[in-house]
């Protein structure tokens, strides 16, 4: 319903890229770039400085940030009251999962919810936590599923279960003849590990970084872009990775990959992120309730 070209000002500003704001807002970079052209047209006065590869804001596109911040927040106030006056529970839900999330627990997860609440439209963006993020603080989807922390005070962030780390590796390796693996055993081979930005990688980074381990053995890593490339490069005898548990319960069951637990454990929580919102929206606490039942039954049979 707000003006597009200031949802795009908006995303440029608070991310101070015009590459990331199109990444995020599912746009080409120069369609980002005719919409804040538009907007400065319009104002008659320049938003951005653009030099030395950096984005900044004017005086003018401080004050215009400021104020879209009000606008939006109004916007979503005036949605959600009414959506509260009317007791609707229909309507359309975007939610966005990091990859991990989106390949392993939502499929179940959203279609029991579909089952039972066939009057809600979902949407389902895939990106990795820090792209989820991104999109949660520019209202571009309605909640987010990540297994990353999140920073940003200004979001609600709702622990849903916690996720153990395993190493994989393929039987024949000599790490699959452990109980269990160290952080050192683990550096002593060759690492795959998923693309910067991912709550898997930012995990694992932080914990070999806790025991001791020299960054520049994840930094040599071979990065890939998906947990099902990252256990086929394992499978292929490529390295060893670390991965959330959830995901390889396939590949055990056939055999093509041994999971070992870490010494000391590592494990992560999966968690909602929302706006903070003053009005509540019926067809969201509808979902955040089922997903949080859900999580409650996959926290039991984790037990």
């Amino acid at each position: 319903m707000s003006d597009r070209r200031l949802q795009v000002f908006h995303a440029v500003a608070r991310l101070l890229s015009f590459t990331k704001a199109a990444e995020v807002l599912h746009m080409t970079q120069p369609a980002v770039t005719f919409q804040i052209r538009q907007l400065e047209e319009q104002f008659d006065t320049r938003l951005f400085d653009r030099t030395h590869n950096r984005v900044t804001l004017t005086e003018a596109g401080q004050v215009v940030y400021e104020y879209s911040e009000k606008i939006f927040d109004l916007y979503s106030e005036m949605e959600n009251a009414i959506r509260e006056m009317t007791d609707d529970i229909s309507g359309s839900l975007t939610i966005g999962a990091s990859t991990t999330i989106s390949e392993y627990m939502l499929p179940s997860l959203l279609g029991d919810f579909k089952s039972k609440n066939a009057d809600i439209k979902l949407r389902l963006r895939v990106s990795n936590t820090e792209g989820i993020v991104s999109m949660v603080e520019n209202n571009v989807i309605d909640l987010g599923v990540v297994e990353g922390p999140v920073t940003n005070k200004n979001l609600l962030v709702e622990v849903c279960r916690t996720d153990e780390m395993v190493l994989i590796c393929p039987p024949s390796h000599e790490l699959a003849k452990l109980d269990k693996v160290t952080a050192k055993d683990l550096v002593k081979y060759s690492l795959i590990c998923r693309e910067e930005g991912s709550g898997t990688r930012e995990v694992m980074v932080d914990y070999l970084s806790i025991q001791g381990v020299d960054k520049h053995a994840v930094n040599n890593c071979l990065e890939l872009g998906s947990p099902e490339a990252v256990k086929g490069a394992v499978e292929a005898g490529m390295g060893v990775s670390v991965v959330s548990s959830a995901s390889i319960s396939k590949e055990i069951k056939l055999g093509s990959l041994v999971s070992k637990p870490l010494n000391p454990p590592l494990t992560r929580d999966f968690s909602f992120v929302r706006q903070r919102q003053k009005f509540k929206v019926p067809a969201m606490e509808e979902l955040l309730e089922f997903a949080r039942i859900y999580c409650q039954r996959a926290k039991k049979t984790d037990e």
